[in-house]
């Protein structure tokens, strides 16, 4: 969907989805991520999207560029801000762009999981957010001007939304209270 722009490789050393455990795919538990990326005008600047499955809790990442490299260092920046206990795996598509998956996973201590080529709703949490985004952030826009306190303003905007999915709760009330359980 959002990556469509991005190349699909054969991610070596990569974990499928069908490896990840069943309470990753139930949301039993806090700390499973689904990551993604939204791509700007002229398919030159993105941001980096990151939900937590079972709160619905969004982080987004500025990216210099969408290189393997980039995409590593900003997802690593804006992870490494959330507790080891609520970063425990993140499942993403198949895109260029997470080339460098392995040193990822090494930084952060965090299994990284790859979802079947040209299946978005493996990763439906991660693709309903990137439309509510669109919201702020409409396609063809050159996202590359774009700070990281601005991004950080749109994620709370976002995650203090009440959602029917979780009784009008929202993310963040969700996201707290998950580490208030810790």
């Amino acid at each position: 969907a959002s990556t469509s722009n991005c190349s699909a490789i054969q991610v070596p050393d990569h974990q499928t989805i069908h490896q990840r455990p069943a309470e990753i795919e139930g949301r039993e538990f806090p700390g499973h991520w689904e990551g993604d990326l939204i791509i700007g005008q002229l398919n030159q600047s993105c941001i980096g999207t990151l939900v937590e499955r079972k709160t619905g809790f969004l982080v987004l990442c500025k990216m210099e560029n969408k290189s393997a490299s980039a995409v590593r260092e900003g997802f690593e920046r804006q992870l490494k801000k959330i507790d080891r206990f609520l970063r425990l795996s993140m499942t993403y598509d198949r895109g260029s762009e997470m080339a460098e998956h392995p040193l990822m996973s090494k930084h952060l201590k965090m299994a990284i999981y790859f979802a079947d080529p040209h299946a978005p709703w493996q990763r439906g949490s991660n693709e309903n957010i990137n439309g509510l985004l669109r919201q702020y952030f409409p396609k063809g826009t050159d996202l590359s001007g774009v700070s990281q306190v601005r991004l950080n303003d749109v994620a709370w905007l976002l995650n203090t939304r009440p959602r029917k999915r979780f009784d009008f709760q929202t993310p963040q009330e969700l996201f707290d209270q998950a580490t208030a359980d810790y």
